[in-house]
């Protein structure tokens, strides 16, 4: 790459971030007012929250693509398992989520369950999902060229960023936000996005931007530590499974529109579950002495 081009590719870079802070300013203190779609077109919506959750899994896919070669890896192989694990984490973000809504909601209006675009995804569904997905195929799929938990490794270092974008979904959308705060970077949100019992409060936590910011800081880590540091398969879907769920934990206990059991939140308890079982399953991996590919 010339010289030239990497001057403006920075230039670029840099007025990007300056409009991104001008923009999330005005955002933030409500002068300006977020639509949830990019446009529309009689019944049609093209939503900025499907669109960031599909370039999420694009670049996720490409990077993915990208380091194939290290790991002597098929890519017809990896398209299909991406291809049937897309499929199985919309049926399990879905399935995760009926489950806890179950009595509030769904169990009165049944004809909603399979109407995802009304909203209802959970990401612990998700990745549920996709983990059990890519378990079946390379136990079902004939001379599958990685096995279970290189396929984790390679899902898990990557995903973090695929939630990084994500979340800034739930951003157009006005939701997945705190409580009410004075802090400096409060969030204003609109009337009719508020929680019921916030109705009277402004400005609150903006969750979503918490966590997009450290997942990427998550996938950083793995993306790096998945090629250059690991000793086994299966270090970098333990080390996603702890720093994930870390970070996860205490965002949720922010956030107003957590899912319960009983008086438990969910994700705080599945986090936790998440980081013992990492924790293990680091100690377990680490001790062999060689990773196979």
């Amino acid at each position: 790459m010339g010289k030239s081009l990497k001057l403006i590719l920075t230039l670029i870079f840099i007025c990007f971030i300056i409009g991104m802070f001008f923009f999330l300013k005005g955002v933030f203190a409500g002068e300006i007012i977020l639509k949830r779609y990019i446009f529309k077109f009689g019944f049609f919506e093209l939503r900025w929250y499907s669109f960031l959750i599909v370039t999420g899994i694009i670049v996720s896919y490409y990077l993915v693509r990208r380091r194939l070669k290290y790991f002597n890896i098929n890519p017809d192989d990896l398209d299909e398992a991406v291809f049937w694990g897309i499929l199985s984490s919309i049926v399990g973000a879905r399935t995760y989520y009926v489950i806890f809504m179950w009595d509030e909601f769904y169990s009165k209006y049944p004809s909603e369950i399979i109407k995802i675009w009304h909203g209802g995804l959970a990401i612990h569904g998700a990745v549920i999902g996709a983990i059990i997905s890519t378990f079946l195929y390379t136990r079902l799929k004939k001379n599958c060229s990685f096995t279970f938990l290189q396929g984790t490794d390679l899902l898990t270092s990557v995903l973090p960023l695929g939630q990084a974008i994500g979340r800034w979904g739930n951003f157009f959308n006005y939701e997945a936000y705190g409580g009410p705060t004075n802090l400096p970077w409060k969030m204003f949100v609109p009337p009719e996005n508020r929680m019921v019992g916030y109705e009277n409060y402004s400005y609150f936590h903006p969750t979503f931007l918490y966590e997009s910011v450290l997942d990427f800081l998550i996938f950083l880590f793995l993306y790096k530590y998945d090629l250059k540091w690991k000793k086994n398969n299966g270090e970098t879907t333990a080390l996603y499974f702890i720093l994930y769920s870390a970070n996860r934990f205490w965002i949720e206990g922010l956030r107003t529109d957590s899912l319960y059991w009983g008086k438990i939140r969910v994700a705080q308890l599945v986090s936790l579950i998440l980081i013992i079982l990492g924790a293990i399953m680091f100690i377990l991996v680490r001790r062999k002495t060689e990773v196979k590919k």
